[in-house]
């Protein structure tokens, strides 16, 4: 039996993190190493993370250059076989996720397992704003506007350490050049589970503006040239039809 170790990132979390906290801690999974990196938060968030005494694995509070730096310090902390990413303002879906991804870890060679997610509403979290349907990934999907959802994306720890970890020159869509990279450019195998995994409230970074949206794009744009793949001139409204088909569903 394989150990997955989970990353949180947080920063002046207080209204939301101990909902994640919770979420990770009641999962039916045996052996889970679970990493808080927090960027100093001073709106009492310590203080609940602190209050979980010895359940949590690894907890640094510390100034960090942004969520994704936050990620890296959680992956080069994690021991587990298998890392994942739960955010501080998402929590799972139920107890057994964790032990859904594992199953397949657990009876089979693959780098990558990946899910479906639950956007939810920031105030009232049983109301459902969009559900994000992945599918099975086709070589070349990327350029048609697919991709997994980050919070319910994971990997083998050795893919992290062959193929590198997020890149901070991206500050708004690293997880998606991360995901890029790893599945189009280097063809790690992956399996979908169809199911959702992961309920995410609305209003993070990337869709709290209209520009930080047209932001985003720009950079997915850049994650193409990066990793030496064309996005297509299309690109963007490929990105677009997906959402709108997922909000409309």
């Amino acid at each position: 039996m394989s150990k997955i170790s989970l990353i949180t990132a947080s920063s002046n979390s207080l209204s939301t993190i101990k909902h994640t906290i919770d979420s990770v801690l009641e999962q039916s999974y045996p052996d889970i190493e679970y990493i808080i990196i927090d960027n100093g938060s001073i709106d009492g968030t310590v203080d609940i993370v602190k209050s979980y005494n010895d359940r949590i694995s690894e907890f640094i509070s510390e100034p960090d250059n942004g969520i994704y730096d936050a990620m890296n310090k959680g992956i080069k902390l994690a021991t587990g076989d298998i890392i994942g990413i739960i955010n501080s303002d998402d929590f799972f879906i139920d107890s057994f996720a964790i032990e859904k991804v594992m199953d397949i870890f657990n009876t089979t060679q693959t780098d990558c397992v990946y899910a479906d997610l639950i956007y939810v509403d920031k105030a009232d979290t049983n109301k459902v704003i969009r559900h994000w349907k992945t599918n099975e990934y086709i070589h070349g999907a990327f350029n048609k506007g697919w991709h997994p959802a980050h919070p319910s994306f994971y990997l083998r720890r050795h893919v992290y350490k062959q193929y590198g970890d997020f890149d901070l020159s991206f500050k708004l869509a690293a997880d998606f050049e991360l995901m890029l990279r790893m599945l189009e450019k280097y063809r790690i195998s992956s399996i979908y589970l169809p199911i959702p995994l992961v309920k995410m409230r609305t209003g993070g970074a990337t869709n709290k503006s209209l520009v930080n949206i047209f932001n985003q794009n720009i950079e997915c744009i850049r994650a193409f040239k990066k990793n030496g793949l064309n996005a297509g001139i299309l690109y963007p409204l490929y990105r677009l039809i997906p959402k709108l088909k997922q909000f409309l569903s």
